[in-house]
């Protein structure tokens, strides 16, 4: 991936922003391990490495040698292997910390919370840092933001986009199926992302660049391309769905912010996350439920663009009080800080009527119709249904009707209570 290329290409951006990537390097290709060591002394990393993964990500990355690679290069590798990370939490952020004190570099051999917990560290620490990817399972890759479970809130912390993204095809390719569904079920949600994007610039002015919507939307083009060869063990398709994986997080980083990549879809995902994590219960992977709370509200808006040509507006009249009761004690003040001021402050009654024939055109211009993404997504191995991903009717009711009092962000469902629209009643 020749990332300058891509920096040239966005110069003089009209959106009047200059655009930059701190990334240095992006290796996809069948023989990545083997130039490893190579890239990470290219790249200015020292000879102390913390090497953080699991034990399937590491016997992925030792099937084709990595450690190896490593020393060879004269690195003096310390790891730090756990025994299966599923969520990033806070402790394990500190965990990293202390370890990468006495290193020069992190490396991320995995993909997700083990990604997220060594770009915050690296973040914090001033670490360089590389992400070894095991399999082409979420659009984190390029971030440099990570989402962090403190308190059983996931929140977004400022992070370190790495020096340098390696992933190996013959690794990505031989990779569980359900983690490449994951990671085109994450993609398929960037149509939600960049309509709820632009109708924020509509009705609030929030910054908002046609181009970089454009990186990501090429990259769900790619991916949608990929449909039937997902769960085959394919190199080029791996390939290429990792290439569209990391576009993703380049593009957050260009925007400045993750509206290229998350809607209301993402939202919706974590408070079903924070609500069973709440209860000691571990949730599905991120890109299943992110593919099914993408089909609800893809299926959702369209059908409230059907039935809707005109609506009224008025102030939002949530109650707050009644809000809080569907959060548990230790969310209830990070729930309080995200809405003081809320959102909808932000949002004059008035403008959102006149604009609601501007969101309908957005809503039928970038989301696709349910059915043929249902269809898509079942192909590519997919999570379609709440019962594939352990979520009852109710908890699904719970988190379309409260999960944007989560985040300070203009979400199409955020603005129902000023329509007076109850998103159950389009939900089929």
């Amino acid at each position: 991936m020749d990332l300058q290329k891509l920096v040239k290409s966005l110069e003089n951006c009209p959106c009047g922003k200059k655009h930059e990537v701190y990334t240095k390097h992006v290796e996809i290709s069948g023989d990545a391990t083997e130039k490893t060591g190579e890239l990470l002394r290219r790249f200015g990393f020292g000879d102390r490495l913390l090497l953080v993964a699991d034990e399937n990500t590491l016997a992925a990355a030792e099937k084709y040698g990595l450690c190896d690679v490593l020393a060879s290069a004269g690195f003096k590798v310390t790891r730090k292997v756990y025994e299966n990370m599923l969520y990033a939490r806070v402790e394990q952020v500190r965990e990293v910390e202390a370890l990468a004190e006495d290193a020069d570099g992190i490396i991320s051999v995995g993909t997700g919370s083990l990604n997220d917990i060594c770009r915050v560290s690296a973040f914090e620490k001033k670490k360089k840092f590389c992400i070894f990817a095991t399999a082409p399972s979420m659009d984190g890759f390029a971030s440099d933001t990570a989402p962090i479970i403190e308190n059983n809130f996931k929140m977004s912390w400022q992070a370190e986009q790495p020096d340098v993204i390696i992933a190996d095809t013959r690794i990505l390719a031989a990779a569980p199926a359900i983690l490449k569904a994951a990671g085109y079920g994450d993609m398929v949600a960037k149509c939600l992302g960049i309509m709820e994007w632009k109708m924020s610039s509509i009705l609030t002015g929030e910054y908002y660049c046609d181009a970089i919507a454009n990186v990501t939307l090429d990259a769900l083009s790619r991916i949608l391309s990929l449909t039937d060869k997902i769960m085959a063990e394919d190199e080029e398709a791996a390939g290429a769905v990792a290439e569209a994986l990391v576009l993703s997080g380049i593009a957050m980083k260009l925007a400045g912010c993750s509206r290229p990549a998350s809607g209301a879809e993402h939202v919706v995902s974590h408070y079903w996350e924070c609500y069973k994590l709440a209860r000691g219960i571990y949730p599905e992977l991120h890109g299943r439920k992110v593919g099914v709370a993408t089909l609800i509200l893809v299926r959702a808006y369209r059908a409230l663009a059907d039935a809707l040509t005109a609506v009224s507006a008025n102030p939002d009249p949530t109650n707050f009080e009644e809000v809080y009761t569907h959060f548990s004690a230790d969310q209830i003040p990070d729930v309080i800080k995200l809405n003081t001021p809320t959102i909808t402050d932000k949002i004059d009654p008035a403008r959102l009527q006149s604009s609601w024939g501007e969101i309908r055109e957005l809503i039928y211009k970038y989301l696709p119709d349910a059915d043929a993404l249902e269809d898509m997504m079942k192909r590519a191995g997919c999570a379609t249904t709440l019962e594939e991903i352990g979520v009852s009717p109710e908890l699904a009711a719970e988190g379309l009707r409260y999960h944007a009092y989560m985040r300070y962000r203009v979400l199409l469902t955020r603005l129902f209570p000023m329509l007076g629209i109850d998103i159950m009643d389009y939900v089929k």
